[in-house]
């Protein structure tokens, strides 16, 4: 079928024997008809007609400037951000472990800074202060008050001069121990942002490794003092006593719905069987016999599709090494017979594809899309491919077929519970509408996606992507 939603990456091409690389969509969209496109085209230039034959009126065009209801389209004028804007956008992208580092930093380089501003204020002063005086009157003796005064501006200049060289000796050694002690700070920070995160990790190791089996005995049980995560972490493991509890009483739920709902109609069916089997029953007994013998294989299907659906909606209790190559052989083995009465051609393409799963799940999801191929097909003269194989590095299984027009718009819908194409719930005569619904639930559980796309010329590709071993 397709690539993954995703989209990014390009879908795997694979040409059937015997067939053009034309009938293989390399889109996932499919261009309407050109015949259907002009029509339309013609209507919406001409317009609607008149009681006069000639076209009425058409509203005025709207008038003012577009607006937008959501984000601006492609090519629109972009605000221009401020630099605290650009700021703000590359710490909303930092983890929460190196936003405290930083605000540990910041912190650390902030107070470090008014340190040093008070220390080169405080050793200024202490100069000052500790600066003997000038001795002026021993000098106005000696020399005369002109030359004392000359040598009294010398020495208050040098007293300046040495003070500002200190100051700024000060700083400069300063500013790089600021620096490495920065720097060790920023370490000693992530050191510290590890350790208060560490309850969170354990946290989200819990969670990790959670799943149905594991949910009655795997808990946090956060040692330490009473404090928010602690808090945190108990109410966690409160969560998830509720949601075991709530494990169990749908598992317990579905086995006896299980039991239930089978039980009644096996008995109807042997009833159906035996009164069917008696030679002395009408005509018109045994065609209403076999109409509920219809009915009633159709509500044993339906109960089993749903059955499937719930467990296949769960954790996976089974992995096992799955090779998709021999599943996809089994069902198309089992399968051959159906197609054939069909009236249709199989084409398998099979090579050695290897995952980890649940065998039984991979083989009913690959059966699943092969049946929806045979049914929805065409009528003695359809076509089916299956393929398997690894694709760029991943496993891919992709089940093509001939059949009706598919609208592209109407292709996700497909993968809903009981929906069918062009029909209702009450249309049935080709299934319950659950078999694409069991294929996304089973390949979701494995970790893989699965996608649709329209098949040029009619028919649906369907495309299923799994982790490889």
């Amino acid at each position: 079928m397709s690539a993954p939603a995703g989209g990014g990456e390009e879908r795997p091409t694979f040409v059937p024997v015997g067939e053009g690389r034309e009938s293989v969509p390399t889109h996932p969209m499919i261009s309407p008809h050109s015949e259907r496109g002009a029509w339309k085209s013609e209507r919406l230039e001409s317009g609607p007609v008149g009681k006069g034959g000639g076209a009425a009126e058409r509203p005025p065009p709207p008038t003012g400037p577009p607006a937008w209801d959501g984000p601006p389209p492609a090519g629109a004028a972009q605000v221009p951000r401020t630099p605290l804007d650009r700021v703000r956008a590359i710490l909303d992208r930092l983890s929460i472990r190196w936003r405290l580092t930083l605000t540990y930093a910041v912190l650390f380089f902030t107070a470090g800074a008014l340190l040093m501003a008070v220390i080169y204020l405080m050793v200024g002063w202490a100069l000052y202060a500790a600066w003997p005086p000038f001795p002026f009157e021993e000098l106005k003796e000696l020399i005369g008050a002109d030359g004392a005064a000359n040598i009294k501006q010398e020495w208050y200049w040098q007293q300046h001069a040495a003070i500002s060289g200190a100051q700024r000796e000060l700083l400069a050694r300063s500013l790089l121990a600021l620096l490495g002690v920065g720097i060790l700070a920023v370490i000693i920070g992530y050191i510290v942002a590890d350790r208060a995160l560490k309850p969170i990790q354990q946290m989200t190791a819990t969670a990790r490794k959670l799943s149905g089996s594991t949910l009655a005995h795997e808990r946090i049980d956060l040692k330490g003092p009473d404090d928010e995560l602690k808090e945190l972490a108990d109410t966690f493991d409160a969560m998830l006593t509720r949601l075991n509890v709530a494990f169990d009483t749908q598992r317990r739920f579905v086995a006896n719905a299980s039991h239930e709902l089978r039980t009644p109609l096996t008995i109807n069916r042997t009833v159906l069987e035996i009164a069917l089997g008696d030679p002395e029953a009408s005509g018109d007994l045994k065609a209403l016999g076999r109409t509920l013998l219809e009915v009633n294989a159709r509500n044993e299907r339906l109960i089993e599709g749903l059955l499937l659906l719930a467990r296949s909606e769960r954790e996976l209790s089974v992995r096992k090494p799955v090779d998709m190559k021999d599943v996809a052989e089994t069902v198309v083995d089992q399968l051959a017979a159906r197609a054939e009465e069909a009236g249709i051609t199989v084409v398998a393409e099979l090579r050695s594809a290897e995952t980890v799963g649940d065998p039984v799940l991979l083989e009913r999801c690959v059966a699943n899309l092969v049946e929806n191929a045979i049914k929805h097909n065409l009528s003695d003269s359809g076509r089916l491919w299956v393929r398997a194989g690894m694709v760029e590095g991943a496993l891919v299984v992709q089940v093509a077929n001939t059949g009706p027009h598919v609208p592209a718009y109407e292709v996700n819908s497909l993968f809903e519970p009981f929906r069918r194409l062009n029909a209702d719930r009450v249309d049935s005569d080709k299934g319950a509408g659950l078999g694409l619904s069991i294929v996304r639930a089973v390949v979701r559980a494995h970790g893989g996606n699965v996608t649709a796309v329209p098949r040029d010329g009619g028919g649906l590709v369907v495309t299923v992507r799994l982790r490889s071993r």
